[in-house]
């Protein structure tokens, strides 16, 4: 694979690790240069025509590929028009075909620390289906006819040509919001209304709100991380996000709401399952330590409120990443699958992927599906689409283990520049073979070796996540605070080892 240390062999390390391609086949290339990019009048004339309605993409400021734009326009009565266009990736990669068939197979994009490895290839990723400013797109949308206070009176569904009037970084967006300042201020902060109103009702009908910080590094350009920093949802942010999340769920209950007595058509649905009762159970059993309860029964929102309950109650507080940490492991993960039970975490009966086609696969077949049942297509195989969606989930798993994989060895990177230093942590794992620490300033983690915990003979105590000490009692538990010093770093296993500093 190449030196190892080298920032691209470790990458690519990861990849062959977990299975996962990084580069993209010459045949597949080909097949990308050959689709042009021209779009036909013909083309346009099919469609619903939305090139001159204000249009923005609201994205990361590192973002090329852009999935999705916002509309937005004054009606009559009080209401908004509020299109979401999605990159209408299926126009031109062809069922069945080469590109098709490779985006089947890798299933999802994969987001290294440095670098994405598409789903599809760049041609289309970057350039043909990328929502980019000032040129004319072709989208599959659904608009919206809405109040300020969230409110759809009416939606559809339908292929769209579109013009982006401005590309918005998350940061741009954000500062509109705060200052009441800047380009397109009216649309964003009307956005913004409505988005919250949206957010608002969603967590009243008891959604689940895990409000995540993402860890970030800055790096050079030969890879070498430089700095930490963590990425915190905000208003821009969540603007964007509610907008999808209504897309999803209107695609998601125009197929698959029907009457009683009617069978509804195939469709990959996301689904989320009701939290795990016995981990619910160790999860109420270990916040009771910190003074915290949370419901084990009673109806799903009865559970769901109590959870955000939780959630509000620690925020802020030294223990609010571990708990956080704790109750995401009671939950089930999210999946793909045909047989819809609805999606616990959104407290959405109907929910699919729509808005991330150029990404995910599942939101490829969910276009594909739509159209065909919108010219009054028939019901697809069950059971070929439901193998679909395992391959999907399975992917995706590996995705995201791949991504932690590079997180991880990029954090160790970082602290053995840093060996010897003290920092101090929290306790966030605790095994027989010892404790795991998060170090508050830069949240990277490593482990003090139980053979180095030498002042005693420790038992790992697994009900109460701590590690006691046979004769003096003395015992370190989840979520305490702790102070530790640099020890080892272990790239080729991705592994931090910490000294305890007894204060």
């Amino acid at each position: 694979l190449g030196r190892a240390g080298d920032n691209t062999t470790e990458m690519h390390a990861i990849l062959a690790e977990f299975g996962l391609p990084y580069v993209c086949a010459a045949a597949v290339e080909k097949a990308a240069d050959k689709i042009p990019a021209e779009i036909s009048a013909e083309e346009i004339a099919r469609r619903e025509d939305f090139r001159g309605v204000t249009t923005f993409t609201i994205d990361p400021k590192d973002a090329k590929d852009f999935d999705d734009a916002l509309s937005i326009r004054k009606l009559k009565g009080g209401l908004w028009e509020v299109g979401v266009h999605i990159a209408d990736v299926t126009h031109y990669v062809k069922e069945g075909g080469v590109i098709d068939k490779e985006a089947e197979k890798r299933a999802t994009s994969v987001y290294l620390v440095d670098r994405t490895i598409p789903m599809l290839p760049e041609r289309l990723c970057n350039f043909i289906c990328s929502l980019r400013p000032n040129e004319e797109k072709l989208a599959f949308s659904v608009i919206f006819d809405i109040t300020e206070k969230g409110e759809v009176r009416d939606s559809r569904i339908v292929h769209t040509v579109i013009n982006s009037d401005r590309r918005f970084t998350y940061e741009e967006a954000q500062q509109i919001i705060e200052t009441k300042e800047g380009d397109f201020k009216e649309e964003v902060l009307t956005l913004d209304t409505i988005a919250k109103a949206l957010r608002e009702k969603r967590f009243s009908a008891g959604a689940i709100n895990f409000d995540r910080y993402e860890v970030k590094f800055e790096i050079d350009e030969k890879g070498k991380p430089i700095s930490v920093y963590f990425k915190e949802s905000k208003d821009a942010n969540k603007l964007v996000e509610e907008f999808m999340l209504l897309a999803n769920r209107t695609v998601a209950e125009k197929v698959g709401r029907v009457p009683k007595n009617k069978k509804a058509k195939v469709l990959p649905y996301r689904i989320h399952d009701l939290p795990d009762p016995e981990k619910l159970e160790n999860l109420s059993q270990f916040i009771a330590r910190f003074g915290y309860k949370v419901r084990t029964s009673g109806t799903k929102t009865d559970i769901s409120k109590s959870i955000n309950h939780l959630l509000d109650d620690i925020h802020g507080k030294k223990e609010e990443n571990l708990i956080e940490t704790v109750s995401i492991r009671a939950m089930q993960k999210a999946r793909y699958s045909t047989h819809n039970i609805g999606h616990y975490g959104l407290a959405f009966e109907y929910y699919t992927h729509f808005t991330s086609p150029i990404r995910r696969f599942p939101d490829m077949m969910v276009h594909r599906l739509v159209t065909k049942y919108m010219d009054g297509g028939r019901s697809v195989s069950e059971a070929k689409y439901e193998d679909l969606c395992d391959h999907s989930s399975n992917m995706e798993q590996i995705a995201a283990n791949a991504e932690r994989a590079s997180i991880k060895y990029k954090q160790v990177e970082f602290m053995s520049e840093r060996l010897g230093q003290i920092y101090d942590g929290v306790i966030s794992g605790v095994t027989e073979w010892g404790l795991y620490v998060e170090l508050n300033e830069n949240k990277c983690e490593g482990l003090v070796p139980v053979r180095d915990l030498d002042d005693d003979y420790y038992e790992f105590d697994e009900k109460n996540y701590c590690l006691r000490g046979r004769r003096k009692n003395k015992i370190y538990s989840l979520g305490d605070a702790i102070t530790v010093r640099v020890a080892r770093a272990n790239l080729e296993k991705k592994q931090l080892d910490f000294e305890l500093i007894e204060k």
